[in-house]
């Protein structure tokens, strides 16, 4: 599952630029607020993963060491304890009160039984009065539709770089659903381009119910969005939230 987006230091760079904070941020660090121990899956540069590591004690896993090397640099960093293995077959031999796995991380997981691996791991870290919470896209509302060039150009700010000029395309396997989309970065002042190509799938809230039922987990609620509002057909999140059977 090597994908330069995230395993790549000159493409990883970019990563905090345009994914910081934002409403599951917030949201997640509401919802720890009474957990005394976190084990942060795909845990990337670590944003999520140090800010809540100021009041408990917190596991963060990435299988990207260019990922992890942001994360141990960043404010807070030191206090996590930074793990480099695959969320579908990692075992740390403990037991945590909250398991995440956000950033639709769980998406890169691209077949069944690789989903189903990751959900066996979230069961295999939960305590007993454990929860655990994650997010995938609706495919119902067809995102990937927005990710062509015309859509998706920005413009970015890196404090090294300066301007960097940015955007994706995709394109959509209709037998299995997986999107496989492109992302561009042009560097104003040296005209150089840094491009990477990723694949994710978008299970659909049916299929999620009963791996997760078959995995021994038991959901206690099903979001629509980070703002707290309960899943519907066309909300853009489905963010299932639960513990043990």
């Amino acid at each position: 599952m090597t994908d330069l987006l995230y395993s790549d230091p000159d493409l990883v760079q970019f990563y905090d630029i345009e994914n910081e904070g934002g409403v599951d941020f917030d949201y997640c660090v509401g919802f720890a607020k009474d957990a005394g121990s976190v084990l942060d899956l795909g845990c990337g540069t670590g944003q999520l993963a140090a800010a809540l590591a100021d009041r408990r004690s917190v596991t963060g896993v990435d299988p990207a060491p260019a990922m992890l090397d942001i994360a141990r640099r960043r404010a807070g960093g030191q206090r996590v304890d930074w793990v480099e293995a695959d969320a579908r077959n990692v075992r740390l031999g403990r037991r945590f009160d909250l398991v995440i796995l956000t950033g639709h991380a769980f998406q890169v997981f691209l077949t069944p039984e690789d989903r189903e691996a990751v959900l066996a791991t979230i069961a295999a870290h939960l305590a007993a009065d454990g929860r655990f919470i994650f997010d995938t896209r609706n495919p119902a509302t067809e995102e990937w539709l927005e990710w062509t060039p015309d859509r998706s150009e920005r413009e970015l700010s890196h404090p090294r770089l300066g301007t960097v000029r940015a955007w994706n395309d995709f394109r959509r396997d209709s037998a299995t659903g997986v999107v496989t989309y492109s992302t561009h970065y042009v560097i104003s002042d040296s005209g150089r381009v840094l491009s990477a190509e990723s694949k994710i799938a978008f299970p659909a809230k049916e299929s999620l119910a009963q791996m997760l039922d078959e995995t021994g987990l038991v959901v206690e609620a099903w979001l629509g969005n980070w703002r707290g509002e309960p899943y519907g057909p066309t909300s853009p999140e489905i963010i299932p939230i639960g513990r043990l059977r």
